[in-house]
C-alpha cells in the first residue's frame, strides 16, 4: 500500500487533485480505497501519467478509465474509456450523500471492480470488463464535477491474491451445475468437520482491519474483535483502521496471527527475538512468555543453535478447535471477550427480531467461528453479506441472547425461573437452526439432566408436558428426530 492520506482533501468543481504516491505498484493492476462525501459525482480517474494541476476528464484526449460514482443526482453509476462511456447503470447500490461514504475501485488487467465499504475486496456491487484493456494505467486521480467533493483516508492497495475472487465473481456467472451438487454438499460438510477460527487467518472475509508489513508493504487482514481480546493492538473503532509495521518481515506477524488464530505456530531461532518484540508490543503475553522460554532454552543449551529445526510453540491449552470454545485453544482473553460484546466495540452486524426489533450488537468473525451457516450467510453474497444488520423470524429474544452469550463466554448460562425448561428447549431449537453442535450438546445435557431431578415431582411432570407441547410445533422434521431421541432416552432412564 502506498502512504495513508490522513488529511481531508477538498476538490474544486470541474478540477482533480494528483499525488505522486497514489500510484499502482504495478501498472493495469491495483486497488484505490477511500472515503468521500458528495452532493453529486465522485469522480476517479486512472491514467498512465500524472495530470496537470487543472486537469480534468472531459478534456484528456490521452488514454484513461474514469468511475463516477452518484452520476445523475446519485441516481447512476458510470464508467468512462478515454471519454466515452461504456458503462451506465441505475441501482447498483452505490451514492453520494453528504456525510462520508466508503468505497474501493480495482482494476485487473482491464476488469474493473467496484465496491462499497471500508474494506476492499468485499461488498462488491459492480463489475465490467474491458475487452480491449488498458493495461498501461497507473495513476490516481480524484476528481468532481460540478460541485466540491471531500475525500479522506485514500490508500492504494497492490490485489495480490485478491483480485482472483474478483475474477471468480466473473466466471461462474452462468454456471447451473446442477448434476455436481451432492458432491460439492459432500465436500462442504467435510471441511466444516475442521472448521475453526483458523479459517479466518489471514482471510479478507469478514475482516476489519489490516497489516502494512515490511518493505514490501504487504498487506494482511485480520479482525479487530480477535486481536483485542488476546493483547492490546492500539486499534479504535474508526473506518478504515490500517497498522504500519514497514520494520517488521511478514514471517514475524503471520507468526504472531497464526498463533492467534491457530493456537500454535512455527518459527526459526532466529526470528524468536522479533517475534518476542511483537507480541511484547502487542501484549499478547502468553506468546511473550513462551518465546522467553525458548530463548532460555537455546542459552542454556547451545546444541539447539546447530539443529537447524524450527522452534513449535503452542498455546498452554491447545486442543483441536473442531466444536470448541476458544477458550480452548486460543490466547484469547474471555473476559475481555465479553466485555467487547457487552459494550459492542468493534460490533459490525446488529440482530434484529422481526417485530421486536435490534436485540444485539454482535462480531460477524465470532458468529462464524461457532456457526458455519452464519459464516456462509455473511460470505455467500446474501444481503447480509453487504450489509451491517441480519433480521432473524420466529426466534424467542432470550434464547438468541443466551447463544450469544455462550459464543461470547463459552458457558451455557440460564437463570432457574419458571420458563427455564421452554427457554432451554428454544435454545436447543436455535443451536440445531445455526449448527452450532457445542451449544447443542450442552442443552441436551441440561436437559436430561433436569429430567432425571425432576421427573418425580408434579412439577417436574408438568414442566416435561409443558416443553414437550412446544417441541411438536417445529417442523424441523431432522431436529424432531433428535429431540424425540433425547427425550426417550430421558423417558427411559426415569421410567
Amino acid at each position: 500500500m502506498e502512504k495513508k492520506e490522513k488529511k481531508f482533501l477538498t476538490v474544486a468543481p470541474f478540477e482533480c487533485a494528483w499525488r505522486k504516491d497514489l500510484k499502482f505498484r504495478e501498472a493495469g493492476r491495483g486497488c484505490v480505497a477511500f472515503d468521500a462525501f458528495a452532493h453529486n459525482d465522485v469522480t476517479v480517474v486512472f491514467r498512465e501519467n500524472v495530470g496537470s494541476q487543472h486537469y480534468h476528464y472531459k478534456r484528456d484526449n490521452s488514454p484513461h478509465y474514469t468511475v463516477i460514482i452518484g452520476s445523475h443526482r446519485n441516481r447512476r453509476l458510470k464508467i468512462e474509456v478515454d471519454g466515452k462511456t461504456v458503462v451506465d447503470a441505475a441501482g447498483v447500490g452505490l451514492c453520494c450523500s453528504s456525510a462520508f461514504q466508503s468505497y474501493w475501485i480495482s482494476i485487473y488487467d482491464g476488469l474493473i471492480s467496484i465496491g462499497k465499504g471500508r474494506y476492499p475486496f468485499q461488498n462488491l456491487v459492480f463489475q465490467w470488463l474491458d475487452s480491449n484493456p488498458n493495461c498501461s494505467v497507473q495513476y490516481v486521480g480524484l476528481s468532481s464535477w460540478d460541485k466540491h467533493v471531500g475525500y479522506r483516508n485514500v490508500n492504494v492497495l497492490p490485489l495480490m491474491q485478491n483480485h482472483l475472487l474478483l475474477w471468480k465473481q466473473v466466471d461462474c456467472g452462468e454456471y447451473n451445475g446442477e448434476d455436481d451438487g451432492d458432491e460439492e454438499l459432500e465436500n462442504e460438510k467435510m471441511g466444516y468437520e475442521k472448521w475453526g477460527l483458523e479459517n479466518f487467518l489471514e482471510s479478507w472475509e469478514l475482516s476489519d482491519m489490516f497489516f502494512i508489513v515490511g518493505e514490501e508493504e504487504r498487506a494482511v487482514p485480520a479482525h479487530k474483535v480477535i486481536l483485542q481480546a488476546s493483547g492490546n493492538f492500539s486499534l479504535s473503532s474508526s473506518d478504515g483502521d490500517v497498522v504500519q509495521l514497514q520494520h517488521v518481515a511478514y514471517p514475524i506477524l503471520h507468526a504472531l496471527l497464526q498463533y492467534v488464530y491457530a493456537g500454535q505456530t512455527q518459527i526459526s531461532e532466529a526470528q524468536l527475538w522479533p517475534l518476542w518484540a511483537l507480541s511484547l508490543q502487542f501484549e499478547v503475553m502468553p506468546l511473550v512468555k513462551q518465546c522467553e522460554e525458548a530463548m532460555e532454552r537455546f542459552k542454556v543449551n547451545k546444541k539447539l543453535f546447530d539443529s537447524g529445526k524450527n522452534v513449535e510453540l503452542s498455546y498452554a491449552s491447545s486442543q483441536p478447535h473442531s466444536g470448541g470454545t476458544f477458550s480452548s485453544g486460543h490466547p484469547i482473553n474471555m473476559q475481555r471477550l465479553q466485555q467487547l460484546h457487552s459494550t459492542g466495540e468493534y460490533s459490525d452486524i446488529n440482530i434484529y427480531i422481526e417485530g421486536q426489533g435490534l436485540i444485539a450488537r454482535a462480531h460477524k468473525v465470532i458468529l462464524g467461528f461457532y456457526s458455519v451457516p452464519f459464516a456462509k450467510m455473511f460470505t455467500n453474497g446474501m444481503c447480509e453479506s453487504n450489509t451491517p444488520e441480519v433480521c432473524l423470524k420466529d426466534v424467542s429474544s432470550e434464547a438468541l441472547k443466551a447463544m450469544l452469550e455462550f459464543m461470547y463466554s463459552g458457558e451455557l448460562r440460564i437463570e432457574d425461573t419458571e420458563d427455564f425448561g421452554t427457554l432451554l428447549l428454544q435454545l436447543l431449537l436455535l443451536s440445531d437452526k445455526f449448527g452450532i453442535s457445542l451449544l447443542h450438546q450442552e442443552c441436551c445435557k441440561m436437559l436430561l439432566e433436569c429430567l432425571s431431578e425432576g421427573w418425580s415431582s408434579p412439577s417436574g411432570r408438568g414442566s416435561y408436558n409443558k416443553s414437550f407441547s412446544i417441541m411438536h410445533k417445529f417442523n424441523g422434521r431432522g431436529s424432531r428426530q433428535i429431540w424425540q431421541s433425547n427425550w426417550a432416552v430421558a423417558c427411559e432412564a426415569n421410567c
